[in-house]
């Protein structure tokens, strides 16, 4: 009985868990519209005020290397991270 109740219980969830992602992307703004943050202060203040902030001439450089750095720096960790989970592997493999 317990292994035919998993199935479902698990059905259930991801059902649930679709319909909260689904209500998340319904609250998203419509692609392209001139009112989505990326279009107004933010874009505004990144082209505006880069080159007094961070002393760089190029603004994506700027963007990514000083206004999201922290943000850069977890990517960085997390590739090198999954890089190595992936090495370790296939050293495992190689002595089997």
């Amino acid at each position: 009985m317990a292994k035919r109740l998993v199935p479902i219980l698990a059905m259930i969830l991801v059902i649930m868990a679709l319909y909260v992602f689904m209500l998340a992307v319904a609250e998203l703004p419509p692609y392209g519209n001139v009112d989505n943050p990326a279009h107004n202060y933010v874009y505004e203040h990144y082209v505006n005020n880069a080159l007094e902030e961070t002393g760089v001439l190029n603004i994506v450089t700027a963007i990514i290397l000083d206004y999201r750095s922290y943000d850069t720096l977890i990517e960085a960790t997390v590739l090198f991270t999954s890089i190595m989970a992936v090495l370790i592997t296939l050293k495992k493999g190689e002595q089997h």
